[in-house]
């Protein structure tokens, strides 16, 4: 049986707003299995898509070229029979790995000039970037220079096992109520963060006014620090950053009545679940690379320095994510609140 490899990327919520894209590769070719090739740490989000078959954990290390183990890598890969793949990043080294391996089609951009590795080439309109899901999903057609954004973009779509969500519960020994998911860490860079006593500040309003809740502080073993400061504020909160594996972060979120977080792999994971999210944007572009969801509210001032796309404020101040005041957060996150 042939089968679609795709190559994903190496950031979480990239990997998210790659699920449209296996979308339009399963209505292409509904009986073909699709194989990805993730790092481990990305591995979790594609094991909650329904169009994956089989995620094979890439043994590379993170930017090394590896060329022995690649081609015995690609010498495994060849005995699967791949009919076509789809190479996400836009590295060479990753083009490589369907080139070694012989397989047909090798579908991606052109990123850095990988003419002969990749076969049929997408180019993207540097001018005007497409928003990342769209950026993907456009890899399932012929190429074209230009391509007009939808009306509605399309929205990734993740769903947790049954008992996943049980299992981190007891195992993580948290009481039963109504879940509310923080996510305060930012692995882009400390400009993208929502300031932590904003975040205790909220939490604290939403104590008030629901007594029920269980505040969950998610992120990795990097946000532990931050998150230490809102328990410092407010104890009744949670701290599991560090705490989770990935899919035991997935399968708490799916469980929650809301999601408050930056622009951050968790934001999106939580839109793809179909939670009611509070995306909070500075620095970054919720027109590019938004939570894609009906049920998703941004916050974004969109202040004269904003977007400026870097990891760490160039003018010392944070104003585009300090501007938005806990009281702004609650306001969309009461009605979410509400209905849980």
């Amino acid at each position: 049986m042939q089968r679609t490899l795709v190559i994903s990327p190496n950031w979480i919520g990239d990997a998210v707003m790659a699920q449209p894209l296996l979308r339009r590769l399963k209505e292409r070719h509904p009986d073909r299995p699709i194989d990805v090739l993730a790092p481990t740490w990305v591995a979790p989000v594609w094991r909650a898509m329904a169009e994956v078959d089989t995620v094979l954990e890439s043994p590379f290390k993170h930017g090394s070229l590896q060329w022995k183990e690649r081609k015995a890598f690609a010498k495994m890969l060849k005995a699967r029979g791949y009919a076509d793949s789809y190479v996400l990043p836009n590295t060479l080294k990753f083009a490589l790995i369907p080139w070694l391996a012989g397989i047909p089609k090798r579908v991606g951009y052109k990123g850095e000039m990988r003419y002969g590795l990749v076969n049929v080439m997408h180019h993207d309109d540097k001018t005007a970037p497409r928003p990342m899901a769209q950026f993907y999903q456009a890899l399932a057609d012929e190429p074209v220079r230009h391509l007009a954004r939808p009306e509605r973009l399309p929205e990734p779509r993740m769903a947790v096992k049954d008992g996943e969500a049980q299992a981190a519960i007891e195992r993580l020994q948290l009481p039963s109520g109504v879940y509310v998911a923080f996510a305060p860490g930012a692995e882009f860079g400390p400009a993208k963060r929502w300031p932590a006593s904003y975040f205790a500040e909220l939490a604290q309003t939403i104590l008030a006014n629901r007594p029920d809740a269980q505040i969950l502080l998610l992120g990795s073993p990097k946000d532990r620090a931050v998150c230490d400061e809102i328990t410092a504020i407010v104890p009744q909160a949670h701290n599991l950053a560090g705490s989770t594996s990935l899919s035991e972060a997935i399968a708490l979120i799916s469980q929650a009545a809301a999601v408050v977080t930056n622009d951050s792999g968790l934001m999106h994971i939580g839109a793809a679940l179909g939670r009611p999210v509070v995306a909070i944007y500075g620095p970054t572009d919720p027109r590019h690379t938004p939570p894609l969801s009906q049920l998703a509210q941004i916050l974004w001032l969109h202040i004269e320095c904003s977007p400026c796309q870097q990891r760490e404020c160039p003018l010392g101040h944070q104003n585009c994510m300090k501007q938005i005041l806990p009281q702004a957060v609650w306001q969309p996150l009461q009605s979410m609140l509400a209905a849980a």
